[in-house]
């Protein structure tokens, strides 16, 4: 099989996983929002929720993995296989040792960390009290994802994407679970929440252990010395950490300035990345885990011309999905907030509010999107400096643009920002990578970027002009919703394909020809 053809494969494994993930995690959400609604417990629990959820994107989405895959590969290439399970195994006990610490500090500092990210809560004396509570409940699964991490960067190195890729789906149903057997006997129903996200985590690490031992690498094993290899991945790991962790930062300082904000703003912004987040992770995320081995393959081999063209072409396909996905939700968000959020204590003012902020924080998706590729490039060249400087940047942006904005837009400058902030971030990091890759083709994409905008501003057009011809006053059942989501995606997908057709986007027929290798085999 050729390189396009893994690339699409494995990416066609972690796509379906993500898919079926997310699924589940709107499934979570509206059992959330249908149980607690947007107010009190609901911005305490998300507050407390972005501490292990942070480290969850961060590890098992970024940063660990971009660090160890490049040296995982190397140390294959150099040492064989069986030096890579050395290094493997000293990852994963290095890596055990580092959490367990890591863990007991954030229970004893779990005050601090929550009048950092929520300040707002000090008026609150019991909203404080639960959020620290919960806190202390989910610490414990950090150790646990930081773990599925190395499991994930380990496997994806020997080509193994579907554990990884499946272990988030088991934390949505441990919460699930978790809310439906625990909400009517316990005295403060949301802690059943917490308690699911920590078994969670021990589902997510049990799942990774057969396919590691399948491969050689026993967690359990004695302890060897430290592999040389460890040294390199800490080298990485840092500027790593931050580079990936940039738009999840920048949700924490919405966050923050959020709890500054009338009560609900934090689960506005919530319910609101969550839907953005589909498209992000189901595309974006599964195209950039894909390609990571493929790249640090081809920089091992100093293959530079094989690199551009890998990261052009990745770069062209999640354009190709992420600009219509940001169309479609910015002229679908009342509806799809309707039909995922909208009953129970969930109410349609709540449902309006998150909607509107769904629409800001949209406009930054295309960017968030091809971050992604743009970082799995720089950590596969081993360059640091670049993501830091970036991210260092970005974060400094939205921290500006959020305090200006809160005050004239409330939340929806919260998201307004973020949104900036990525679009900062992807041309800071675009310009160090053309340097770093001898110029890219850039009029060529930027030809193929109008192409999918024209595209998706027609398609955006009819599928509006759709929903508000076939829209009902007043009560709106939940079949009715549905009907309405599933005709205005379809129509947006035929729309969109035709036009781009019409059009030659070059991604169309990229897209096929994948699709048709990775069908036959290829």
């Amino acid at each position: 099989m050729n390189e396009a053809g893994r690339i699409w494969r494995a990416a066609g494994v972690v796509g379906g996983a993500t898919l079926l993930s997310r699924v589940l995690g709107f499934v979570r959400d509206m059992v959330i929002a249908g149980f607690f609604g947007a107010g009190f417990a609901t911005d305490a629990f998300f507050v407390a929720f972005r501490i292990p959820n942070l480290l969850r994107r961060l590890f098992a989405e970024g940063a660990l993995s971009m660090a160890l895959i490049p040296v995982l590969t190397d140390t294959l290439g150099r040492g064989g296989r069986q030096d890579m399970r050395r290094l493997a195994r000293s990852a994963l006990h290095t890596a055990a040792a580092v959490l367990v610490v890591l863990t007991a500090l954030g229970m004893i500092a779990a005050p601090g960390l929550v009048r950092m990210l929520a300040p707002g809560f000090a008026a609150s004396p019991e909203k404080m009290d639960l959020a620290v509570s919960l806190t202390r409940i989910m610490m414990p699964y950090v150790l646990c994802i930081g773990l599925v991490s190395v499991a994930m960067g380990i496997l994806n190195t020997l080509g193994h994407f579907a554990a990884p890729a499946l272990a988030p789906a088991l934390l949505n149903l441990a919460m699930i679970g978790a809310v439906l057997s625990t909400v009517s006997w316990l005295e403060t129903p949301v802690r059943g929440l917490a308690y699911g996200v920590a078994a969670g985590g021990l589902f997510q690490l049990a799942l990774q252990l057969p396919f590691l031992a399948r491969a050689g690498v026993r967690f359990w094993s004695a302890p060897e010395p430290m592999h040389p290899g460890i040294v390199r991945v800490c080298r990485l790991m840092g500027p790593a950490a931050f580079g990936a962790a940039v738009y999840q930062v920048n949700l924490l300082v919405g966050s923050l300035l959020a709890s500054l904000l009338p009560q609900g703003s934090i689960s506005y912004l919530y319910y609101a990345d969550r839907l953005v987040q589909f498209p992000l992770g189901v595309f974006a995320v599964a195209l950039a885990t894909a390609v990571m081995p493929t790249l640090s393959r081809q920089s091992t081999a100093a293959d530079l011309p094989g690199l551009r063209e890998t990261f052009c072409q990745s770069m062209g396909l999640v354009l190709f999905i992420s600009v219509p996905a940001m169309v479609g939700l910015m002229v679908t968000g009342d509806a799809l907030v309707g039909l995922l959020f909208q009953r129970g204590a969930f109410d349609p003012a709540s449902a309006r509010l998150t909607a509107s902020a769904l629409v800001y924080y949209s406009t930054g998706l295309w960017a968030s999107a091809a971050v992604r590729i743009v970082l799995a490039t720089c950590y596969a060249l081993e360059e640091t400096r670049a993501p830091v400087m970036a991210g260092a940047a970005a974060v400094g942006c939205n921290l500006i643009l959020g305090w200006a904005l809160m005050g004239p837009l409330g939340f929806q400058g919260l998201a307004l920002a973020a949104a900036v902030a990525s679009m900062v971030n992807l041309f800071l990091l675009g310009r160090t990578l053309n340097v770093r890759l001898g110029g890219l083709n850039w009029s060529a994409m930027a030809r193929s970027a109008v192409k999918i905008a024209v595209c998706a501003a027609v398609m955006g057009m009819g599928v509006r002009l759709l929903i508000v011809q076939t829209a009902v006053p007043g009560f709106q059942s939940f079949a009715h919703r549905l009907t309405t989501v599933a005709v205005s995606v379809a129509a947006g997908v035929v729309i969109f394909v035709g036009l781009a057709w019409c059009v030659r986007c070059p991604e169309l027929a990229m897209a096929r020809r994948l699709l048709t290798r990775n069908g036959a085999g290829t």
